[in-house]
């Protein structure tokens, strides 16, 4: 029986006492194995190990759960895209390129919670926590934008334009390799996949490159 199946990592987590965390982290394999439709806190709570009441009071409800595990993905998100500019060079443009890398991979890596951020009505998008992580994660390029303009996008329109481009490129190709639609690029081993990913969103973006 896989972790997964038998919920494992949620239920060492509580029994270490950090119960919230220990329900996202089932939430996040009930949505893998069952999707949005049937996800469900029962499912999550046996997952954990705690009884069916438990969730609901971290959760008001199953929707508090799906806007809480849509938060943490944008967090989590964030942290793979610095991982991946961490190992690029400290330019404005390699690490914009690497932060989009970073931003596919964690789609590849994590395609139910990245539908769930970005495709389901589901999540309360005036939810404070899920707001605070959504402007975090619109930060990481368009901090990077800031620096190749010399401005940002309250003083220069231009950068509000190239972030949407740069967004549009970006979650463009993440939501077709995560759905397994370029599976030639999708599959391969991850230099080369890599490698790919970074040449198809510098081709898209030729103009940013000579900034």
């Amino acid at each position: 029986m896989t972790d997964t199946d038998s919920g494992g990592p949620a239920r060492q987590a509580y029994h270490h006492g950090d119960l919230r965390s220990a329900l996202l982290e089932a939430a996040e394999q009930e949505l893998a194995a069952k999707g949005v439709e049937r996800f469900s806190m029962r499912g999550v709570a046996k997952r954990a190990g705690v009884s069916h009441a438990a969730p609901a009071h971290h959760f008001k409800d199953v929707n508090g759960l799906l806007t809480a595990l849509a938060a943490l993905g944008f967090r989590k998100l964030v942290e793979r895209q610095k991982v991946f500019m961490a190992d690029a060079k400290p330019a404005a443009w390699n690490q914009l390129m690497a932060s989009g890398l970073g931003y596919v991979v964690f789609a590849l890596e994590n395609p139910p919670v990245f539908r769930l951020m970005f495709s389901s009505d589901r999540p309360d998008l005036e939810n404070p926590e899920l707001k605070e992580a959504v402007d975090l994660s619109y930060a990481v390029m368009v901090d990077q934008l800031r620096i190749l303009h010399g401005a940002g996008p309250d003083e220069n329109p231009a950068v509000g334009i190239d972030m949407a481009a740069a967004w549009a490129v970006v979650h463009g190709l993440a939501d077709i390799l995560a759905s397994n639609r370029l599976p030639q690029i999708s599959d391969l081993p991850p230099p080369a996949r890599d490698m790919a990913i970074m040449a198809i969103i510098g081709r898209a973006m030729p103009e940013l490159s000579k900034r």
